[in-house]
């Protein structure tokens, strides 16, 4: 009797937490839409364009990550993240920080800019190089740029290389780590747990599913990855040393020599790198803010005249479209997902559609497809490939440009167009496929758990409680390996190179794109400007517009979105917090890849993905 009261007083009891969870979001969703009715009457009530009141310095004060594309926001997904503790989603979007430099430039009233990056995190080395592009093009103007920081981690510091003078405070430092590509490996656990991994697979270079099948990185993929690894790590000290008129041994010292650097400085990193010609000049905030104010301007307040990014981007006025014809670009950016997928992941549908609209609309004479993918379904990539030949059909030139990463599914959806522009450090190929099914008949067997029955066909019985018999696993491979040699045939017909042309530097290979470019992957070295003046010149165009062809915002988005842009909130409990700090890039680790196995959806199970092409 006592057990069944227990029993029923669970039940009423998670029903009232769930009670209590529903009325804490609601409360907090009607919070925030306060705030903001608040907030858009005070603030958007007179529609005047902001302006620049003085000459400033433009504070490039970048928080959050770097991305090709701003996510859509979920207003639940709002609610959710503060009533855990999370800090609302805060992306900067790299054109976006591309054209606020370049307008600087032209400004009268900014008069330098000063690097603020201490909440930049880790950021692509491609990605970084064309912000590094506009800081030139901005040097070029005369006007100067600073860097200051406490701390730079080695994103930071790249982008504080290109500075006139870089100041460091002298109980900082300057983390220069190199690259690396590590990953969770899930054998030895997979076994523990009585799970059984089913991996079907076509190239000696396929790292994808190594995790699942072994407890280390195999020599084929150590072998590649090394390759690519140790050319970014080449283009980032060339940047720096070249930058900072430093031998490129500064930046690569062995670990003994590095100890002893350190011993000769006492162990104090902020010597070591004024040393060593990282910085220019240690300095307190109270110094470096005198210093900035004898440069830009006292503003009376014990500091310098200065205008932080975002508040910067608010005053410049929206592009006029002037010419009568357009060129399209369209993002393809994220894990390449089956059907209709939010921004932040690339759906099937959801670009196809996107890439169709360019397609009829009469304005748009050449589409410039920007890709920053590690890949994903093999159905899905196909089915964007599909629009892509649809847009050639029509007479249309496609030129791809490669961010970041362009590998895999990445690489199967940029292979048909006409022109495929790639960095020297952009990171494709990795042409292979594969799939991974997991099995729990042992463990639910050792539990007492069995699966028997009857059925139809010599398929019936598959299933995650049943297994895969030896001709259902050599089903699947046949089909992975026919999905393998469509990959082949369709880079081979898109490339104008034979089957063992593509092979030979297939396998599931990955190649950085000055190497791809060797390898006839890619035509052209170039960034994304370059690859909008090569679909122009395609297109024979001598004027155009830009047209970004995106998934429009719903009101709910959109209000969300530019909300949070400007008010970050922190509500209740932040479980992540609770871990301790050393373990916490494993916990995230496993949340990726957890997540990463949930969204996979592709209709056969094949997969066209680099989960190596992370770089840490």
């Amino acid at each position: 009797m006592k057990t069944v009261f227990n029993f029923i007083r669970m039940i009423f009891k998670g029903i009232w937490k769930a009670i209590t969870f529903i009325r804490l979001a609601l409360a907090n969703l009607l919070f925030l839409l306060s705030i903001a009715i608040v907030y858009f009457v005070y603030f958007h009530g007179n529609a005047e364009q902001p302006q620049v009141q003085k000459e400033s310095a433009l504070v490039l004060n970048l928080s959050g990550p770097i991305v090709e594309q701003s996510r859509q926001i979920n207003p639940m997904d709002s609610v959710t993240g503060s009533l855990l503790g999370q800090d609302l989603p805060k992306e900067n979007v790299l054109f976006d920080i591309v054209e606020t430099i370049r307008a600087a430039k032209d400004d009268e009233k900014i008069t330098g800019i000063v690097l603020a990056l201490r909440e930049l995190p880790e950021t692509n080395l491609t990605k970084l190089r064309y912000i590094a592009k506009a800081l030139n093009e901005f040097k070029s103007s005369g006007k100067p740029i600073y860097a200051i920081g406490d701390f730079y981690n080695q994103s930071q510091y790249y982008l504080a290389s290109y500075a006139d003078k870089v100041y460091l405070s002298p109980d900082g430092g300057v983390m220069i780590k190199g690259y690396s590509a590590y990953s969770l490996y899930y054998k030895s656990l997979l076994e523990k747990l009585d799970v059984n991994t089913h991996v079907f697979r076509v190239g000696t270079y396929k790292s994808a599913i190594e995790p699942f099948i072994r407890d280390d990185m195999s020599k084929a993929a150590k072998q590649s990855a090394s390759r690519w690894l140790t050319q970014l790590w080449g283009a980032y000290v060339d940047d720096v040393s070249n930058n900072r008129q430093i031998d490129v041994k500064t930046l690569n010292p062995s670990m003994k020599e590095f100890l002893a650097l350190m011993k000769s400085v006492d162990g104090d990193l902020a010597a070591l790198s004024l040393k060593l010609g990282l910085v220019d000049e240690l300095a307190t905030r109270q110094q470096v803010r005198a210093a900035m104010a004898d440069v830009f301007g006292s503003d009376g307040n014990d500091s310098y005249n200065a205008m932080g990014y975002y508040e910067y981007r608010t005053t410049l006025a929206p592009q006029l479209n002037t010419a009568s014809d357009d060129i399209a670009v369209i993002i393809a950016s994220g894990a390449i997902l089956d059907g209709q997928q939010p921004r932040g992941t690339v759906g099937g549908d959801t670009t196809a559609a996107l890439l169709r609209q360019a397609r009829n609309d009469d304005k748009v004479k050449a589409v410039v497809l920007r890709v920053d993918s590690p890949g994903g379904s093999a159905f899905a990539s196909e089915v964007i490939r599909n629009e892509v030949q649809a847009i050639q059909a029509s007479g249309k030139p496609v030129v791809v440009s490669m961010s970041s990463l362009a590998a895999s599914g990445g690489y199967w959806i940029s292979a048909g167009a006409d022109q495929i522009m790639a960095q020297p450090t952009t990171l494709t190929g990795s042409i292979g496929i594969f799939s991974v099914i997991t099995t729990f008949e042992k463990g639910l067997n050792k539990l007492g758990v069995y699966t028997d029955g009857v059925g139809t066909s010599p398929f019936s019985d598959v299933g995650i409680t049943k297994g895969l018999s030896k001709g259902a696993a050599d089903a699947f491979q046949l089909g992975i390996e026919h999905g393998y040699n469509r990959f082949l045939g369709l880079v081979g017909e898109s490339r104008n190179m034979s089957r063992e042309q593509v092979d030979s530097v297939a396998q599931g290979r990955v190649w950085t794109g000055q190497d791809a470019l060797k390898h006839g992957l890619v035509d052209k070295m170039g960034d994304f400007d370059d690859a909008v003046a090569l679909a122009a010149e395609l297109a024979q165009l001598s004027e155009y517009n830009i047209y970004w062809v995106e998934e429009p915002l719903s009101p709910a988005e959109q209000f969300i979105q530019e909300f949070i842009n400007q008010v970050q909130i922190s509500v209740g409990l932040d479980v992540n917090s609770l871990l301790p700090a050393s373990i916490r890039p494993i916990s995230e680790q496993l949340t990726q890849d957890a997540q990463l196995l949930n969204s996979f959806n592709d209709p056969k199970g094949q997969y066209a993905f680099c989960l190596n092409c992370q770089v840490q």
